[in-house]
């Protein structure tokens, strides 16, 4: 039974580290070698494929339901309803539409908008878009997070910025919306989008600042609703009813310990159902069911054969949450502490029961957060130690019966009112504790390297006493301080990131490290601090020798000081000082100006007589042996005439294609005197401005020069000074990914 479990949660889980899906034809002989193989002593392997084939079937699904190409990138007439629940961000809001059709063709059954001051939207309303639709598509970056397999495993088939629209029928069976707005109206001593996601698992009113300090502490699962608030929702229950029998006010005519199992999953199930029943409140109602079904029958069962159940009952439901960390995170933390409080002997004192169990998940999750690129909190073993209970035994109790007794006067907002106070205590201390140290990001390690750690983290989860436990340190600290491979001298590592609209590129010698841009910044959101910190960290770089701006446009320097922040940075140059923070510190660009690190040489040039910032970029030569790379950032064409009476005017092979490849760049007098054989062009999917200008790229193709286009090809790396070709994201292929 536990192998057949075993085998076909594998197969399930197969899925997400697949290149491709399989053919129709081939799908076929996987189903009918499955059940043959059923039929014979390797019926373990036949659930493996039968698993396997099931979620290769819903993949192919998902991906059928994607936006065809042809309205990738159109504007559309589109009608459909709101589900979920609406995000409102400053000006903007964001929301799903179910259903949406148009005139023109067959629609994705879920499209994931937004509408930039547009009016208030919610669950439940029918409304007539005018949409500009694209397919799903999301920044690449090694370490990054992969909003595209985030989509595909909420089966969301295209996203859309909406241009105007016209409601046509108010909302209907939106009671979450509702109670989100009722909540929204109570006094909650300023804490109730704290509630809000505690009550509803609805997270969008929460400020970016909340989601950092959450973050910093190890702290997220407290405000997304997981199997803790499940399973204490459901253990006060059980308790009551156990409570009640005990004293005899329980009615005799009816057996306690059905009735408290029967509520306590009731009860759960309504609390799930409240939070919208994601992935996470599925895995721990399927696993409370089959624990109270199992308290009341099977109790000859053991721990593993719930778990497994649960696992595959979850993943045969939807195969895509395999896409999905919070899967990989939640079992995970159940599979820990199953393995280390079942089959001990002798007893723990309240202490070790208490103060255990936190260190053991933190170590337990370790590898797993490091191979899901997630960053590890130094804090969150003592601030959940401290917040657990604050949550469970005092917050969630009050906001809860609060929620549910607010159509009585008085009491229920002062529930809630009471419950955002407790809130605020906990903010308070946690912020304390977020000062202390601050998230770390491990670098990136070959997979064998990784394994170690793995293996390191079971032995030291063994009972104590066994001899193999010391071994597990040594194990873990090999995989963490692992020499890297060092870049041979006179070389240099190039990665452009992909940052949407701007511009990052990091350039790695073996003893030095600079950046040129930092990627943009609009509003709330800083791809400085979004991508360029997480890949400089995963990357292993500490310190930046140099931060080089071109200019002090939002695209290119918005990031830079979420990345002085993050990063020791030794100096920063650009070409646009005053239009720079004043934090920065910047030092103006010295046309002219060269120097040389381990054994490749750096020279910097700037047009006198520019007039605006784009003119005013601080290019950038970076010459290894006979191989040469210019970065050029926004200069225009008048520009590159005036560079062309430089040193720097001689062939060169890379080439960062100016300003996005926009139209008033990339002259053909400019790329005739460089003759590089490869550009690198980084912009946004789909952005507003048009870049690469078609009359630009037919400049690059009429000469032959190779494109590399972020927007197609994720981030993209290459050695300058071995004359080798460059790695892209999408060269790592996964099956969601065009």
């Amino acid at each position: 039974m536990y192998t057949g479990m075993l085998a076909l949660a594998a197969g399930l889980m197969t899925l997400r580290f697949l290149p491709v899906l399989p053919s129709v034809g081939w799908l076929l002989l996987m189903l009918v070698a499955g059940l043959l193989l059923l039929a014979c002593r390797a019926w373990p392997l036949g659930l493996f494929v039968l698993g396997l084939s099931w979620a290769c079937v819903q993949g192919q699904r998902a991906l059928d339901d994607r936006l065809a190409d042809s309205f990738d990138g159109r504007t559309l007439w589109v009608e459909g309803r709101v589900i979920g629940l609406p995000q409102q961000s400053g000006k903007s809001v964001r929301f799903e539409l179910q259903g949406a059709k148009s005139r023109h063709g067959a629609l994705p059954a879920t499209i994931r908008l937004s509408w930039y001051g547009g009016p208030s939207v919610n669950s439940g309303e029918r409304w007539r878009l005018a949409v500009k639709l694209k397919k799903p598509k999301g920044l690449l970056n090694p370490q990054g997070f992969d909003f595209e397999a985030w989509l595909l495993a909420q089966r969301i088939g295209a996203t859309g910025t909406v241009k105007q629209g016209q409601l046509q029928q108010a909302a209907s069976h939106a009671w979450r919306d509702g109670l989100r707005q009722r909540l929204s109206g109570v006094d909650a001593q300023g804490r109730g989008a704290w509630l809000a996601a505690l009550v509803l698992g609805d997270g969008s009113g929460l400020s970016r600042d909340d989601w950092a300090l959450l973050q910093a502490t190890g702290t997220v699962h407290l405000l997304v609703i997981s199997g803790q608030h499940i399973g204490l929702f459901a253990g006060l229950i059980y308790g009551l009813v156990a409570l009640l029998a005990r004293y005899g006010l329980w009615p005799g005519f009816l057996p306690w310990l059905p009735w408290a199992c029967a509520l306590a999953f009731i009860g759960a199930t309504g609390y799930g159902l409240l939070a919208g029943f994601e992935v996470p409140v599925q895995r721990a109602c399927a696993m409370l069911g089959l624990v109270l079904a199992w308290r009341l029958w099977f109790r000859q069962l053991g721990v593993w054969l719930p778990f497994l159940l649960a696992l595959n009952a979850v993943l045969i439901v939807e195969p895509l949450a395999s896409l999905r960390a919070g899967l990989w995170l939640s079992f995970s933390a159940v599979a820990v502490l199953l393995f280390t409080f079942s089959g001990r002997l002798g007893a723990w004192g309240w202490r070790a029961m208490w103060l255990r169990p936190q260190g053991l998940i933190a170590l337990g999750l370790f590898p797993v957060l490091w191979i899901l690129d997630l960053p590890i909190s130094l804090t969150g073993p003592l601030a959940n130690l401290l917040a657990v209970p604050w949550i469970s035994l005092a917050v969630l109790p009050t906001a809860l019966l609060g929620t549910l007794l607010l159509p009585v006067p008085w009491l229920g907002e002062n529930l809630l009112w009471l419950s955002g106070g407790l809130i605020d205590v906990l903010v308070q201390g946690l912020s304390l504790l977020a000062d202390v140290f601050k998230p770390w990001l491990p670098a990136s390690v070959p997979v064998y390297l990784w394994l170690l750690s793995v293996g390191g983290v079971l032995i030291l989860l063994l009972p104590a006493g066994l001899v193999l436990r010391p071994l597990g340190w040594p194990l873990v600290l090999l995989a963490l301080f692992a020499p890297r491979e060092p870049i041979p001298h006179g070389q240099v590592e190039v990665l452009q990131l992909d940052v949407g609209q701007g511009l990052a590129i990091a350039l790695r010698t073996r003893n030095h490290t600079l950046l040129y841009d930092a990627g943009p910044k609009f509003g709330d959101l800083d791809q400085g601090e979004r991508v360029v910190v997480p890949v400089l960290r995963s990357l292993g770089v500490g310190a930046l020798d140099l931060m080089l701006l071109s200019h002090a446009d939002a695209d290119h320097a918005g990031g830079a000081l979420a990345v002085q922040r993050a990063i020791n940075v030794a100096r920063v140059v650009s070409g646009d000082v005053p239009g720079l923070a004043p934090q920065l510190r910047a030092q103006p660009c010295v046309s002219g100006h060269s120097w040389e690190w381990d054994g490749v040489r750096f020279a910097l040039w700037q047009w006198a007589g520019a007039s605006d910032s784009n003119q005013k970029s601080c290019v950038l030569q970076v010459q290894a042996g006979d191989e040469r790379l210019l970065l050029t950032g926004d200069i225009d064409a008048r520009a590159e005439r005036e560079l062309l009476k430089s040193p720097l005017a001689v062939p060169t092979r890379w080439l960062q294609a100016p300003h996005h490849g926009s139209k008033t760049s990339s002259s053909m007098v400019f790329l005739k005197a460089l003759a590089p054989e490869i550009v690198l062009i980084s912009r946004g999917h789909g952005n507003s401005f048009g870049h690469p200008h078609p009359q630009v790229m037919a400049r690059y193709q009429a000469l032959g020069v190779q494109v590399l286009d972020s927007a197609e090809q994720g981030a993209v790396k290459f050695r300058l000074g071995v004359s080798g070709k460059a790695e892209s994201m999408r060269d790592q292929r996964r099956f969601w990914r065009d």
